[in-house]
């Protein structure tokens, strides 16, 4: 599903990323932890195709056989858009729309029909327990609401991998528990794999694999 290899990441003379090798398999669920400053969101943000490693040429990203790094800008994008979800701490819901109006908002991108996506958005926020709230904006939801209208985003172009950076790291410990046991809802239910960042001893704990870095690398 995911293989990396030698995933190096600098910023100016820091090196954050020291030549990472990382892979994950289908359909499992993977929690990286460590240290603030270890490395660990700018390896999910590379993994995720958000960013690029400083050493490109020399570095391997593949996700479901496709070498993200041959990738032009374009093909790139629409890769991201059909194959990869994101959701992070803070849910990034924009404000203006309904709930079913920011999950259908990666469909649209890919130029699914209204009446698609549409009711695709509602299947996914029913599920996650929102049938009565899809017409609510964001400032009409609670945050842990919130946080599964993005989670449901993150769904609705039926991706492969989903990259959580902190998901629960804003809710309170209800909501996060919650959030965290719906993502083995979904693994189950969909198949999705998830690669997860956290400081969440808790979750880290209930993945399947839980891998820790320590400046820049990831332990053995």
């Amino acid at each position: 599903m995911i293989q990396a290899s030698n995933i190096q990441k600098k910023y100016g003379n820091l090196q954050v990323l020291k030549g990472v090798d990382i892979e994950i398999k289908k359909s499992e669920i993977v929690a990286i932890v460590g240290a603030s400053g270890a490395g660990k969101t700018t390896l999910l943000q590379i993994l995720g195709t958000l960013d690029i490693p400083s050493n490109k040429a020399d570095s391997v990203i593949r996700i479901n056989d496709t070498d993200t790094n041959l990738l032009s800008d374009k093909i790139l994008a629409k890769f991201r858009n059909e194959h990869i979800g994101f959701i992070f701490q803070f849910h990034q819901l924009l404000p203006e729309f309904t709930a079913l109006e920011n999950v259908c908002l990666p469909a649209f991108i890919k130029k699914t029909s209204k009446t698609e996506a549409e009711s695709r958005a509602k299947e996914l926020l029913t599920f996650l327990g929102l049938a009565d709230r899809i017409h609510h904006k964001p400032n009409e939801l609670s945050g842990g609401e919130q946080q599964r209208v993005a989670v449901a985003r993150s769904l609705i172009n039926n991706p492969s991998v989903i990259f959580a950076d902190e998901p629960s790291g804003n809710l309170d410990s209800e909501s996060a528990d919650n959030l965290h046991q719906l993502f083995f809802d979904l693994r189950k239910e969909f198949g999705q794999t998830f690669v997860i960042v956290t400081h969440n001893e808790e979750l880290a704990n209930m993945a399947d694999r839980k891998l820790v870095m320590v400046d820049g690398l990831i332990q053995d």
